[in-house]
């Protein structure tokens, strides 16, 4: 994982905003999950496509709720 924080962190540092680099790993992550559910020819139909924007929403929440335990905040 820190491989994809550090390689985020160059392009930032060679002029691409903050903005264009999540969307630019948002996007390969919807690449590559579409991957594995489907293979390189499939899509995923309105069901897939909640299915992974609930996994992604667990994943902020988690990742969220870290940062929180470690700023020594409570968690809602």
């Amino acid at each position: 994982m820190q491989q994809f924080i550090d390689l985020a962190n160059s392009m930032k540092d060679e002029g691409a905003s903050i903005e264009a680099v999540s969307t630019a790993l948002m996007r390969a992550c919807a690449i590559y999950s579409t991957y594995v559910v489907t293979g390189n020819d499939g899509a995923l139909e309105k069901s897939g496509v909640e299915k992974l924007q609930t996994i992604f929403g667990e994943q902020v929440t988690i990742v969220q709720q870290a940062k929180m335990e470690r700023a020594g905040v409570e968690r809602p």
